[in-house]
């Protein structure tokens, strides 16, 4: 009778987490029911909400459903976070964020008013963009070995700017230090217009600046762009060298990325739909040209490698800012 009854409960149970797994399919196929909200930190017009538009017009389309963009800048992405997560638990609010929100605040804020881990779930990355070290046409540094041997021979002279502290720029050249050994004064500037003002006026003698920002600063004559942060040239600037190609360089690398994400209670079948439908959109021909003219890459990663290079480049951010004693509130 126990033998009985205990395969009744087995049998039971089987069938249970076979409906639930059915119905949360179900559910997956079905989505999305109403328009899709994306809350993001990126104001109107900046190169992250740009792609997103591309794409949300195209999902759109595959979903027959409006994709809303909305805007909350400020507050180091504190604002949009939070209004995410007091989103209205239906599975129709993503989050676009973008790195530095998941993989360098958690160690720049003593107190973040999120968890990565607990409150958001990866869904896939948007973009990637690699960044240049750009000098201003005039500069005497010819390559970024000629910018490292200046720094050894005299610290804390050469200067770097970025658009603010703890941005990526800011963030790449620290890693730059660490690699080296060299030490070289940060200047922070307002906004892209000034740091790359001051770049090629040489203001200041360097800044990381990615194809979005600084291209057409580039075409015009007034930055050069010396080396790639990346493993490889960018098809964009053929002849400009990638850090990898110099032996004490090739682990400099620098990028910077955005991607969705859902929350944290959203079943694993609609992540991978919704991953699934993101990864169709980046392969379209109209959205890979309309990428190649923001001068950004489409990664094609799953929620779980998005996931594991989150955590892979959290540990790495970590031990350089850790060594930079760096602290933003």
């Amino acid at each position: 009778m126990q033998r009985r009854n205990a395969s009744q409960r087995i049998a039971l149970a089987g069938f249970y987490g076979a409906f639930a797994t059915a119905w949360t399919c179900a559910r997956a196929q079905s989505f999305p029911s109403k328009p899709v909200r994306v809350l993001t930190p990126f104001p109107a017009g900046s190169g992250p909400d740009a792609a997103m538009r591309v794409l949300g017009e195209q999902l759109s389309r595959r979903w027959t459903q409006p994709v809303l963009i909305d805007n909350r800048p400020g507050g180091n992405g504190f604002i949009a976070v939070t209004a995410f997560k007091s989103a209205p638990a239906d599975h129709h609010s993503l989050l676009l964020v973008d790195s530095n929100h998941t993989t360098t605040h958690p160690h720049t804020f003593a107190q973040l008013p999120y968890s990565v881990e607990r409150d958001l779930q990866p869904v896939g990355m948007i973009l990637r963009t690699p960044f240049f070290v750009a000098v201003a046409p005039d500069s005497p540094y010819r390559t970024l070995e000629d910018i490292v041997a200046a720094a050894k021979a005299r610290p804390d002279a050469v200067t770097y700017g970025s658009w603010f502290v703890g941005s990526p720029g800011h963030m790449g050249a620290l890693r730059l230090q660490a690699l080296r050994g060299v030490s070289m004064r940060h200047i922070p500037y307002r906004d892209f217009g000034q740091l790359y003002a001051a770049v090629s006026t040489r203001e200041v003698d360097w800044a990381l600046a990615s194809v979005a920002s600084a291209s057409a600063l580039e075409r015009a004559g007034r930055l050069r762009f010396i080396a790639v942060a990346a493993p490889a040239r960018d098809p964009l600037y053929p002849a400009v060298p990638a850090t990898a190609e110099t032996p004490a360089l090739r682990d400099f690398e620098v990028s910077a990325w955005a991607g969705l994400f859902a929350s944290p209670a959203t079943p694993h079948a609609l992540v991978e739909r919704l991953n699934a439908d993101l990864r169709s959109v980046l392969q379209l021909p109209e959205v890979a040209q309309r990428y190649r003219d923001f001068g950004y890459e489409a990664p094609q990663l799953t929620p779980e490698a998005y996931g594991q290079l989150i955590k892979r480049e959290t540990a790495a951010w970590g031990q350089v800012i850790r060594e930079a004693n760096l602290k933003l509130n």
